[in-house]
């Protein structure tokens, strides 16, 4: 089954969710994460990842593409600018929204943004935990 993550940029929300996935859904799935714009890495979403034991340094920083979505099975978009831009997915993928805050606008001492980021970790690791399971189930 390939999943992808789309965010607006690919640079945190869904850079986190692909890192998820991969970690707890071993090589049951094809993960993949992309952004309707290309924003680069974050590098706090990077760090609050390794925290947790996920390297996600390597992943990309990707746009989508029409040739992305040949043969996903199911998108998740994880911010409300994707879910309303995202294209016309051709029959078959099936669409979920999850409308997470986006840790990048969090202010405040490095302390304080990183306990935002450290949160929205959190709760992407329950949600893709919970995906994953009931895909598996499927």
């Amino acid at each position: 089954m390939k999943i992808l993550f789309l965010c607006t940029g690919n640079s945190c929300r869904s850079q986190i969710a692909e890192g998820w996935a991969k970690q707890l859904g071993g090589d049951q799935f094809e993960v993949y994460s992309a952004g309707i714009e290309s924003h680069g890495k974050n590098p706090r979403a990077i760090a609050v990842m390794q925290d947790a034991g996920v390297d996600i340094s390597n992943q990309e920083s990707t746009k989508l593409t029409d040739e992305m979505l040949v043969g996903l099975d199911y998108v998740v978009t994880v911010c409300g600018h994707a879910d309303e831009h995202c294209p016309v997915l051709p029959e078959g993928i099936v669409k979920e929204h999850w409308p997470l805050s986006d840790p990048a606008k969090a202010t405040g001492t490095e302390e304080e943004i990183m306990e935002v980021f450290c949160a929205s970790r959190d709760d992407i690791k329950q949600r893709v935990a919970e995906l994953l399971e009931r895909l598996k189930n499927k």
